[in-house]
């Protein structure tokens, strides 16, 4: 191993060679967030003398442990408040203009670090001989609470600080990647759950849409974006946890940490009904969100960013592992799972019509269904793939270029119990199908290599033009909802017309009629 030097504008950074490439982790992108900045914008780093020891991740952003996300935060690193780092995976930092993929991280907001060994940028970049960058950024109260709500003229800006975090992470791409061998004119962001849902906020932002040129969005769109009221509950609800404290940045700077992780998750539990347990999420804060990314895609904002979004086959099956317990999942326990979430279907009907005709509407697809995967399917319906569906659609409204993707490969070990599920086309993408965290998701078998490559090549493809399709695939054309053309990614990938169409249909009519 050699070292590999590169300048920025606050000092060398000393990476290193490896394979046939080189790494950079742990580049600050922004000053510690730590003490009166906890709850303010990011700023620039502060410039360092001699070289910064690039050669080992940064910390993390605190955390509590989310069983259902452990195996996608191992070996995340140790974790502190000044986690705003990136890290930078690149083919050779020779001036060459390289098409630059930035990953955001997922965790449901509240954990996740883009050290995560799943996300190793190595074979992405050799393969696809781009520069493919890792971001750190703000977590669960800290990153997302949204002060300003609560105190406008005191804290105008306490909001998104999450996002805002990764915006300063595109600025600094924009400003550095040349040096990196990459290409500031364009650049592809991409993430996955939580981090396709801020790939989809990031296109209802003004200041954002200038810094990047595709946007990837998967098992996460548009939707999750809380209105301005409701992220006012949600910041008022934590402070009243927190015991009131004033907008003071120094008296908020020094609450200890740990008893504002404690306050976030009873903010949490207090809040479970306002969003299915995610209540810190981005906000229409008409700061840097001015109206619903939708809306804004749907009236063209984003129509000169082609977009990529699509979704697991069974992606609720991960958090269904955390289910329940020992008790049965029967007819009684499916219904008062629907009345839980209709609300947010406002055209529903009753809990139990709605678990009926869902049910009817699946065996279309399949004849026998019980009540646990029924809950599964729909919850996958509504959390993840109509949501797709709606961002693909507004795209197409607004003029713009989408194209729809649906992966179906199961998890060979356990087939029944995870299938197709949430996180599982990670390790596809990045080509690290045979690191030891992805094993019980894609098994040992050479067709996981092969749809690795495949879906490796749709995604570099789409960050060099825009345009997914390649000589592996049947022909890809954008989406439109007259036929809601879909890739299908599994052991045979093939072009298929409006997949689980009986599904979507239905929650669109009850989310809209």
């Amino acid at each position: 191993m050699t070292n590999a030097l590169v300048e920025t504008a606050a000092g060398w950074v000393r990476g290193a060679r490896e394979g046939t490439g080189c790494v950079f982790r742990g580049i600050p992108y922004a000053a510690a967030p730590v003490g009166t900045r906890r709850f303010l914008p990011p700023i620039a780093p502060e410039p360092w003398a001699g070289e910064h020891d690039a050669t080992h991740a940064g910390p993390s952003a605190p955390q509590l442990s989310v069983p259902a996300f452990s195996w996608i935060n191992a070996a995340a690193g140790r974790l502190d408040e000044d986690c705003l780092s990136l890290n930078v995976w690149t083919p050779a930092t020779d001036g060459v203009k390289r098409p630059v993929m930035v990953w955001i991280h997922g965790g449901g907001f509240l954990v996740g670090s883009g050290s995560t060994p799943v996300y190793d940028g190595a074979d992405l970049a050799e393969r696809g001989d781009v520069v493919v960058v890792t971001v750190n950024y703000r977590l669960g109260a800290i990153g997302f609470s949204h002060l300003s709500t609560v105190f406008p003229e005191e804290l105008p800006h306490s909001s998104n600080l999450g996002l805002r975090d990764q915006i300063a992470a595109l600025e600094w791409v924009r400003d550095h990647i040349d040096r990196f061998g990459g290409d500031p004119g364009n650049v592809t962001v991409f993430g996955q759950s939580a981090g396709g849902m801020s790939v989809g906020a990031l296109l209802g932002v003004p200041r954002a849409r200038p810094l990047f040129h595709r946007a990837i969005c998967m098992s996460g769109a548009a939707d999750h974006v809380l209105s301005g009221a409701e992220a006012h509950v949600v910041a008022e609800k934590l402070l009243h946890e927190l015991g009131g404290p004033s907008p003071n940045p120094v008296i908020l700077g020094r609450i200890p940490l740990e008893q504002i992780l404690a306050a976030q998750n009873r903010t949490m539990a207090s809040l479970a009904d306002l969003r299915s347990l995610m209540v810190f999420l981005p906000c229409v804060d008409r700061d840097l969100i001015p109206e619903q990314p939708i809306d804004q895609i749907r009236d063209g904002a984003a129509a000169h960013i082609p977009i990529l979004t699509g979704a697991t086959l069974e992606e609720w099956k991960l958090f269904g592992l955390l289910d329940g317990g020992m008790a049965p999942f029967d007819q009684e326990r499916l219904v008062a799972r629907f009345s839980e979430v209709l609300p947010d279907l406002p055209y529903a009907p009753s809990a139990p019509t709605a678990a009926k005709r869902f049910r009817e509407a699946l065996g279309e697809r399949s004849a026998a269904h019980r009540e646990k995967w029924t809950w599964h399917a729909f919850q996958t319906s509504r959390v993840f793939h109509y949501p797709s569906s709606r961002l693909a659609e507004a795209q197409h409204e607004g003029g713009g270029s989408a194209h729809s993707y649906l992966m179906t490969w199961r998890a060979p070990l356990a087939r029944r119990a995870l299938g197709s599920c949430h996180a599982i086309d990670i390790p596809f993408v990045f080509g690290n199908t045979g690191h030891p965290l992805a094993r019980p998701l894609t098994g040992l078998r050479r067709e996981a290599g092969r749809l690795s490559r495949r879906m490796q090549h749709s995604w570099i493809e789409f960050a060099r033009n825009g345009m997914p399709g390649h000589e592996k695939l049947p022909e890809w054309p954008s989406y439109d909802p007259a036929d809601r053309l879909t890739m299908v990614f599994g052991r045979r990938s093939k072009l298929s017309e409006a997949p689980l169409e009986a599904e979507r249909a239905l929650i669109a009519r009850w989310a809209n009629a």
